[in-house]
This record gives C-alpha cells, structure tokens and sequence, in this order.
C-alpha cells in the first residue's frame, strides 16, 4: 500500500480524524511528530521524530527514512506544519507547495506585500519593530485598525484600536504575547514586529478549498454569522452553504484564486478568511492548510468521505476531482471561554447533544485544565456540530445547544 507521512503537532486535535481517515483508505501511515516517541524503536515505520522549527533538517531525515520505506505523499495537518510538509515534498519530488509560498501564506506581513504586489484586495498595513514601541507607530497609522503578530493562529493577539490610547494599549498586551518564551522561541525575528491593518468592516467569511495544479476547487464557503468587530476577534459559528447571493459568493472564489496566485500557492487545501463590504470582498487571511480545530467535522463529500480523507485522496493523487459536498446545511460551534480560571467542570453536555439537528458536542477542555480567552490565548473549551435541512436551522441548533452547558469556572 502507499505510505503517507503524516505531519501531527502534539497540540494538534486532528490526530484521531486524519489517522481515521487514512484507516478507511487503507493506506500505510507514518505519524511524524515533533518530539521524540519511546514507541520509535518498537515501530520504525509507523513513527518518525522531526524537528518542524527546521524544515531543511526534516527533509533530509525523511530522504533517508524514505529510503527504507518509501513515502508516497506527505501531509501537514496544520499552520505548523505546512512549511515543513513542503520542504519534505520537495526533497522527495511529490506535488506540493513550494516551502516559499507556504512560508509566505504563515507570515502574515509577508501575505499582505504580495497581495498588494498582485493588486489583490486586501487592507492596507504597515510592518513595525516591537523595540521601538507604539508611540510612533499610534501616529502613523489609520484608525480604526487591527494589530496583530505576523505568525501567530486562531486571533491570538489580534486587537482592533481605535484611538491612539487603545492602540497603546493594545500595544503593550501583543508584546506581553510575544515575549512569552515559547512564543518567541517559535516566532524568531518575527516575535520582534507587529503588523497594523486597517480595519475592514463589513462580513466576514470563511472559504475551504484544494488547489490541483494551480486551480482552485471551492469546497464550502462559511457564513460567520456573529459579529466580528473586535477589540478582539473569537470565531464562534460557522454556517455553511453561504447566505450570500451568487455574485458575492463568484467574487470571493474569484478573490482567493487570485490571492492563491499571488502567493504561488499551487497544490493541496487552502483556508481563507475574507471581510465582505461596500467595496466588495477582501482577503483578511489565506492559509496553505485546511479549517482548523475539529471544525473539519462539518464538512461530508459524497458517500460519508470526510475532508480528511478527501486531502489524503487528494495528496496520493486517486481522485482527479472531489466528490460533491453534503447538500445539508452544517454549522459549528467553537465554544468560547467565558472568563479566565481553572475548568472545574462542565454541566449540560447530555441535554446539549439531545438538541434537535445538533450532531455531537465534544468539550476538548478537560477538568483543571487553566482557560485563557482571546487576545492572549488561543484555544476553545469545545465544538458543537449541527445539520439540517436549513442554514437557519442549523445556526439555531448551535445556539440552543450552547444554552444547554454551563461551565464552572473558579
């Protein structure tokens, strides 16, 4: 059977659904992982320690594990990980990203010059060193406008400023984020800098795809339907199909085809992340991976196949073009954290999942466990997943599961 080396962070929650996934192909799977396993010994083909901070490094440790068991596509599940992913595919001769472009679509500063250079609409931005600090910067720049990292995922650290003092203020917090140890240990150079946006009003939503040779196939195009107007930025509910007329829906493909371009994107799924207003769509965001968390579970192509199983299909080249999606409507939930503190327990799990439409709730934090909300943290108490004949229903179904739990927090 083919072999796939599968790129899975240890913080990753993707772990069970792509391991799931390539059990139901039927394919061979190396897990790579970014620290050591004591298991390596017992299954060499199985397990393989890379360090993903070094892409080159990676590389040529899957050249010589290829020698012995030959790779045939390699799949980063995640930001982390896409880099690397491409690095190895390259050193292998695979399909895949060039690591430039996926290095460009991690770094956000990086994103909005091409797309400026390619005339891609996108907000206007400045890049500024954190050392000079934000009296000059708070001069220089548009209100009202976003502040953010340029490497880091899931709006951590990004704040909307609307005056010189919020801008300040949200200042001297993203510095506190960045010079966490292994915040700058991860980010580098890039650990000493802040991006200012301006502020794009309007609606935003969210597009899934899989690039073949350049070409894009949409796979879903999400509704955001709770407001995203800051200060801070936490996702809540996905909705798809779009609310969206026709027109808007063709003019944001077309806007992340164009964005994908840009950046030399050419092979495997992309995320992006759009804000649609008077002027039309433009692309906040555009990630060389797919939907983050377990947001993957709202998505089903033709018979059950799910959009794990569809990128590996994808990266071993067995399909030439995807199956349909699930003509229902589906949503998620990321359920935010309330308040700071220790989780001590959740209540109302039972009768949130016994919710008409609602598909299945997964709480992923677990008792004791300290929760940290937006800016500063960067992970959700759970997932609620919903389907159902309508995208009303299926956004009603969320909110009234969520009703349901009740999260002790001390």
């Amino acid at each position: 059977m083919p072999r796939v080396l599968l790129l899975l962070p240890t913080t990753t929650y993707r772990t069970p659904d792509f391991l799931d996934a390539a059990r139901r192909l039927g394919v061979d799977v190396t897990v790579a992982s970014d620290e050591p396993s004591t298991l390596e010994a017992l299954n060499p083909a199985g397990l393989l320690a890379l360090d993903f901070r070094d892409p080159e490094g990676a590389a040529r440790s899957a050249i010589e594990f290829s020698r012995v068991h030959p790779i045939a596509a390699v799949v980063g599940v995640d930001e982390e990980t896409a880099v690397v992913a491409a690095a190895i595919s390259k050193a292998l001769g695979l399909p895949s990203n060039s690591p430039e472009a996926a290095a460009a679509a991690r770094d956000k500063a990086a994103l909005r010059r091409l797309l400026d250079a390619a005339g891609v609409p996108s907000p206007p931005s400045r890049l500024f060193p954190l050392d000079g600090g934000p009296e000059g910067p708070s001069r220089a720049v548009r209100y009202p406008c976003v502040l953010k990292p340029t490497f880091l995922a899931a709006s951590r650290g990004v704040i909307r400023a609307d005056d010189r003092e919020s801008f300040r203020t949200a200042w001297n917090r993203i510095a506190a984020i960045l010079e966490e140890p292994d915040v700058a240990r991860k980010g580098g150079a890039a650990a000493r800098e802040i991006l200012v946006e301006d502020y794009v009003p309007g609606a935003e939503v969210a597009l899934e795809g899989l690039l073949t040779e350049g070409r894009l196939e949409v796979l879903a195009i999400f509704d955001k339907p709770d407001p995203l107007e800051g200060p801070f930025f936490e996702e809540t509910i996905y909705v798809t199909p779009s609310r969206l007329p026709e027109t808007v829906l063709a003019r944001i493909r077309s806007v992340t085809a164009a964005g994908c371009r840009a950046l030399g994107l050419s092979d495997g799924p992309v995320h992006a992340e759009l804000r649609v207003g008077g002027e039309g769509p433009s692309l906040i965001e555009l990630a060389a991976r797919s939907i983050g968390g377990l947001c993957s579970r709202t998505l089903k192509f033709g018979a059950g196949i799910s959009l794990e199983e569809l990128i590996l299909r994808h990266a071993l080249k067995l399909d030439r073009d995807p199956p349909p999606r699930d003509g229902r409507a589906a949503g998620v939930m990321m359920i935010p954290i309330p308040r700071a503190g220790r989780l001590e327990r959740v209540r109302g799990r039972e009768r949130s999942k016994a919710i008409e439409d609602v598909e299945d709730v997964v709480i992923t934090a677990h008792p004791g466990q300290m929760l940290v909300p937006l800016p500063e943290g960067s992970r959700y108490l759970g997932f609620i997943f919903s389907r159902a004949a309508t995208r009303e229903r299926a956004e009603e179904a969320l909110r009234e599961a969520h009703a349901e739990l009740v999260f002790d927090v001390r």
